[in-house]
């Protein structure tokens, strides 16, 4: 241990009892106490501490004082947030439509249409009622499972280390810091053990880490990078440097990928509205000449009908309950946009000890070797007898293990002496005694080499040129060797002269893949995702680990990325090899990162997994950092997601579930765009083309029995994508245009059969619909029972479209959620009944029949089954050029040059729509188009898309720090984190490594 104390320090008078008296404005705000700088017995004596910690009482006292160890985000309040639900794009055209149905909608001779002002404000209500109550409890859900992920911090409490939630660290409390710890609080050093780095990147911009020693300062939100050190605690939650700093900031206003995706299809839905309005209005009142009251009545459907109310709504509840759904697979999420990034995921890196393998030494019986005539099981049993059955090392406990019951071990026998393993001897010596027959033997286990230079018995040059050559097997396939040899002892006596060491077996010893691990990567295979391995250890044990579990054994040392390609490889640059690689040996951190950035600047998805301090900088640049079971504190602080169980299929599984998640937004979002497509033709070209007023009102309740079903799309039961999934926009929208116009032709045909054709009389003897004069009341095609007709089509139609969007193959071959048909069920049921029966003048709709509506019924299902063909017909389009991407990262061959060129059309489309793989909390500057398009774009998302801020841990929100800074502040340079910087941070480990203090 290091102590000393620091020149130059601040003589400061302290009051008696200065906690009680001092108050917290005076002891931070002010220029009077300064922790930095004053002696450190007036800080032990300011904060009434010592060495020993706090008590229970003074803590209780402190937390009253100076509360929590949090920085609290600005709540909103409840009132506020409700009436927020009222204040979007969405609500605003509903609004316009109210105002124009109450103020505009007048003449005639008529009242104002007050009955669809109560409909509209009636459905404005009842979305943000719902928006409100499944929103905050989405809010709840998520951050009671990320509760989980609260830091946690070693303390000193009443003279005794333990361990506590951060949060209930106060001003006063000794702590203790190790490797890969985060700083829980701003402190003073009080002790060094080692040399102390801190890594302050996220909070200063320092690309380096910082050499600590006793007197100095550390920051809340630091991490430890090398050696330990105890800290006074001298700032807590708000009153930290973090603290206030955020206090002046503000909280991030950083616009997240999935509201600029969900913003632009927003202002899909709001220029197909403008468009249709313009030309509405010039085609009524300049060509038709209609009045003034009809007239504002259609805009009225057309403002209502087009616009998405629900979709913050369904997206907010879609991803809390995947995030709970990713916490039953233990995987926990730190922001629910991760969600999102998983499912594109195409490239994992993976790290191979403890997550591709056990961590745990095994021998590998198949290729255990002879040279004697002994039985493969007893040579273990004889290495198991000169091995420690207590305070074992990973060898003996490996070998223990693999002979079975450690009991057993040396019944029978009595240990008469036992020479352990040593750098200088490199082997174990057991003499033991045969109680039965009081013979006494011994046995060695070790080094080949020095077990061969013990053995005299029977020791044959082909005997030791046979051992060279199977040493060399083994370690060619990264197996490591150990050798046995045994020996009698004549004499009978613990020192006697023996007849000579025999060997008679070699064992190899490895560390195994996990029992499922080779199971899952054929599967990750199947979903199209490349698993690399990346891992610091040999190259020979990364290529015989990557062959036992199908990877592959294309792997490369990390020297490529200074040497380049190895001659006669194929691959014509880095990138390349980087991309077909199997996987990487020798890395480092930098390795890590460069990786990372080459495979993303490929156009690739990457998760990176890792559990050390050193993996912070890949896992924030990978676009989801994964921190694996038992990680430190540094690595889940960066990570996206956090396993709380070891093993690959862990992470698969939550791919899986990703995708299931996203493809849950997708439906939705193809659904909500087709349906305003659908209702903005449909009822504009039966309004061009028969002078067709559809009620505004029956277009009210439709919307509300449409977003009633929608709620439930959330909890809907879909099948993942087999290929990595990622928002492609252009798909979205010809998907949706497709579909909506092929629902709008339904609705026109049906009407233009009912009006110009006997057909449905003739055949069903329904009551043909009479065109009435248009100056009439009703005038025109505008019959209250035909206006019925039209509304049960539509309902029906576009309710049922949610069963083409939600699937991949024919939708009766997936089933979907129960509580999805039934929701559809009961809108149905309820549009059917409003059909058939309600007489309502003021809405202009009659009663149908039961007759009319079986009519209704059979067309819409002969029209619904050609939906899937269409879908076929546009996933034959789309799919392929998923699939092109994902052929060409999983094949180990060099890129073709069709491949390349492929591979760089789809980037720059990509990037033109602002679709290209990035990190979930920004959008870049290379993925915009224009700056205006970009304002208008992320305006839009933050009313269209859920509050990824309220879904995420003040972890997350805290991470780009020092970024937060440099946009407040541009005398801060911001965090960089190039590969430059992360080479010279290795040479520095590496050399304080080799520090014989340390």
């Amino acid at each position: 241990m290091e102590e000393k104390s620091v020149d130059k320090k601040t003589i400061i008078d302290i009051p008696e009892n200065p906690l009680r008296t001092i108050t917290i404005e005076e002891l931070y705000e002010g220029d009077k106490y300064d922790f930095a700088h004053m002696e450190e017995k007036d800080v032990f004596s300011l904060l009434e501490s010592s060495r020993n910690g706090l008590t229970d009482d003074q803590v209780k006292e402190r937390i009253e004082k100076f509360g929590t160890n949090r920085i609290e985000r600005k709540r909103r309040n409840p009132i506020l947030k409700f009436l927020s639900y009222m204040w979007n794009p969405s609500a605003w055209v509903m609004e316009i439509a109210a105002i124009v149905s109450i103020a505009l909608s007048n003449g005639g001779g008529k009242p104002p249409n007050w009955q669809d002002f109560v409909g509209i404000m009636l459905l404005l209500f009842v979305n943000a009622t719902v928006s409100f109550i499944e929103e905050r409890n989405a809010g709840n859900a998520v951050k009671a499972l990320q509760a989980s992920l609260a830091p946690e911090a070693k303390t000193k409490r009443n003279g005794h280390w333990k361990v506590i939630d951060a949060a209930d660290l106060v001003p006063g409390d000794i702590i203790s810091l190790k490797l890969g710890d985060v700083v829980p609080g701003d402190g003073r050093v009080i002790a060094v053990h080692g040399q102390l780095l801190m890594d302050q990147s996220a909070l200063t911009g320092e690309s380096l880490p910082v050499k600590k020693q006793v007197g100095d300062e550390i920051l809340s939100g630091a991490v430890c990078k090398l050696g330990e050190a105890e800290a006074i605690v001298i700032g807590t939650g708000k009153h930290s440097f973090m603290g206030k700093t955020i206090g002046l900031v503000g909280d991030s206003n950083d616009t997240a990928h999935l509201q600029i995706i969900m913003g632009r299809i927003g202002l899909f839905c709001i220029g197909w509205i403008v468009v249709f309005l313009i030309a509405q209005i010039i085609v009524m009142y300049a060509v038709f000449r209609y009045d003034y009251r009809r007239g504002m009545n259609n805009l009225i459907v057309t403002l209502v009908g087009g616009i998405p109310t629900a979709m913050s709504t369904v997206m907010t509840v879609t991803l809390a309950l995947g995030a709970r759904q990713l916490s039953n697979q233990k995987a926990i999420v730190t922001h629910v946009s991760a969600i999102e990034e998983l499912a594109g995921v195409s490239i994992l890196c993976s790290d191979k000890t403890g997550t591709l393998t056990l961590n745990k030494l095994v021998i590998d019986r198949n290729n255990l070797k002879q040279y004697a005539d002994v039985e493969p099981d007893e040579i273990i049993h004889c290495a198991a007898i000169a091995s420690r059955t207590e305070h074992q090392d990973a060898i003996d406990s490996c070998i223990t293990e693999a002979y079975g019951d450690t009991k057993l071990i040396r019944e029978g026998i009595e240990e008469l002496h036992f020479k352990p393993f040593n750098p200088t001897d490199k082997r174990t010596e057991i003499t033991y005694r045969i109680i039965n027959d009081g013979t006494v033997h011994r046995i060695s286990k070790g080094m080949p080499r020095i077990i061969a230079e013990l053995c005299t018995r029977d020791n044959t040059s082909e005997l030791i040129q046979q051992l060279q050559l199977d040493v060399d097997e083994f370690a060619e396939r990264g197996l490591r060797s150990l050798a046995v040899a045994i020996e009698d002892v004549p004499s009978g006596t613990v020192n006697g002269k023996g007849n000579g060491f025999k060997l008679i077996g070699l064992l190899p010893i490895y560390d195994p893949p996990r029992s499922d691990t080779k199971e899952t990567i054929a599967r990750a295979i199947e979903l199209g995702i490349k698993v690399k391995m990346v891992t610091g250890d040999q190259l020979a044990i990364a290529k015989e680990t990557g062959r036992r579990l199908a990877i592959g054994d294309n792997m490369f040392r990390s020297t490529i990325f200074k040497d380049g390609p190895p001659a006669n490889s194929g691959y014509q640059d880095i990138d390349d090899l980087v991309l077909h690689a199997d996987g990487f040996a020798g890395v480092y951190p930098e390795h890590k990162y460069e990786i990372v950035k080459r495979l993303q600047n490929m156009g690739h998805m990457i998760a990176m997994t890792g559990d050390g301090v050193n993996d912070a900088p890949a896992l924030k640049k990978a676009n989801v950092g994964i921190a694996v079971a038992d990680a430190s504190d540094a690595a889940r602080s960066a990570a996206d997601i956090v396993l709380t169980e070891p093993g690959l299929s862990v992470v698969i599984e939550a791919i899986i579930s990703a995708r299931k998640i996203f493809q849950s937004m997708r439906n939705y979002s193809v659904y909500t765009s087709s349906m305003t497509v659908r209702l903005l033709v449909g009822y504009t070209i039966l309004l061009f083309a028969f002078e067709f007023d559809f009620p505004s009102f029956m277009l009210l309740i439709l919307t509300l029995l449409n977003n009633a079903t929608m709620m439930t799309i959330s909890k809907d039961r879909v099948e993942a994508s087999p290929y990595p999934t990622k928002w492609l926009l252009s798909d979205v929208f010809v998907h949706a245009t497709v579909y909506g116009i092929y629902s709008a032709l339904s609705t026109v045909s049906f009407f233009i059969i009912i009006i110009k054709t006997s057909f449905f009389q003739d055949k069903f003897g329904v009551d043909k619909i009479q065109y009435h004069p248009k100056h009439g009341s009703p005038s025109g095609w505008n019959d209250p029972i035909l206006n019925s007709i039209i509304y049960l089509q539509s309902s029906i139609m576009s309710h049922a479209l949610i069963f083409i969007a939600r699937s991949r193959s024919f939708f009766f071959l997936e089933r979907p959620s129960f509580l999805l048909v039934f929701a559809f069920a009961i809108a149905q049921i309820i549009a059917t009944l409003i059909a058939v029966y309600a007489n309502w003048q003021f809405a202009n709709v009659g009663g149908c029949g039961w007759t009319w509506a079986g009519i209704v019924w059979v067309w819409n299902l002969i029209w619904f089954f050609p939906f899937d063909l269409i879908k076929f017909a546009l996933a034959a389009y789309f799919d392929p050029r998923k699939r092109q991407v994902v052929e060409e990262s999983l094949q180990s061959q060099p890129s073709t040059r069709k491949q390349r060129i492929h591979r760089r059309n789809m980037i720059a489309a990509e990037k033109e729509s602002s679709c290209s793989p990035k990190r979930p909390s920004s959008v870049s500057s290379n993925d915009r188009n224009s700056p205006i398009e970009d304002s208008i774009v992320e305006a839009a998302a933050k009313y269209f898309a859920p509050d990824i801020c309220e879904l995420s841990t003040p972890q997350y929100t805290h991470r780009r720090f020092a970024e937060r800074l440099a946009g407040a502040n541009n005398n801060l340079c911001r965090v960089p984190t190039d590969a430059e910087d992360l080479k010279r941070f290795a040479i520095v480990q590496v050399k304080l490594i080799t520090l014989p203090n340390c």
